[in-house]
């Protein structure tokens, strides 16, 4: 199997990894420029226009914005993303699991006021980056079919939190589920340390040598992280 080039760039002061991931499918009636190819783009956490630089860099056009969870460092650079690429044969499709669809929408400011405020004490970053969120495209749900992905949802971290694992690439999205040698906190709005440990055990008990590509930090594999993490 030939491993997936996969790219990453660090966004924000709260050093998210935003993923991007090829993809070797074609999208009916969009038109892309010479040379380039369709991709997934994973947690825009922030700074939009280095997500889009890198994106030219790389020769990719997203296909789909794909979001781990709702927390606001990781989706603040999805307006500003998602109106670069919006033309009028459509735009990227934007995804996030139904229980977290609260983050997105012209609705969506006081939920992640709340959200960070619990984390920080005070919504004065939300002020600073607000850009109004777009609502979602299409809301996930466990074992949907997106791209080259399953959908696994992993409640623990937010109600919504999910995985996107490309099976046959053995390639797998963890958001802030599980990092390297830890796992994502559950004192914020939605989280539930019993739901968070049944995720991971969960994730556990998939294919050792799964590349684990987490919301922050170092990328890891299942198998590392089954060894590390223990008392679950």
């Amino acid at each position: 199997m030939q491993e997936k080039k996969v790219s990453h760039i660090i966004v924000g002061d709260i050093a998210t990894n935003c993923w991007i991931y090829p993809l070797s499918e074609t999208r009916a009636g969009q038109t892309l420029p010479s040379g380039f190819q369709g991709c997934a783009v994973i947690d825009p956490g922030a700074e939009a226009e280095r997500i889009i630089a890198r994106l030219n860099q790389l020769k990719l056009v997203p296909f789909y914005i794909l979001l781990t969870h709702g927390h606001f460092d990781h989706i603040a650079g999805l307006p500003s993303l998602a109106a670069a690429y919006r033309t009028p044969e459509g735009g990227p499709l934007i995804t996030i699991h139904r229980s977290d669809a609260e983050y997105l929408g012209p609705d969506s400011y006081p939920v992640h006021c709340r959200s960070f405020s619990a984390a920080a004490g005070s919504a004065a970053y939300i002020d600073a980056l607000w850009e109004d969120m777009p609502s979602p495209d299409k809301t996930l749900e466990e074992g949907d079919a997106i791209g080259p992905f399953t959908v696994l949802h992993l409640p623990g971290h937010t109600p919504g939190s999910v995985a996107f694992w490309d099976r046959e690439a053995a390639v797998l999205f963890s958001g802030d589920t599980l990092f390297q040698g830890d796992y994502g906190r559950t004192d914020l709005p939605g989280g539930n340390e019993a739901q968070l440990f049944a995720s991971l055990k969960r994730l556990f008990a998939l294919d050792s040598g799964i590349r684990v590509c987490p919301g922050h930090g170092a990328a890891t594999s299942i198998e590392a992280e089954a060894a590390q993490i223990h008392g679950i």
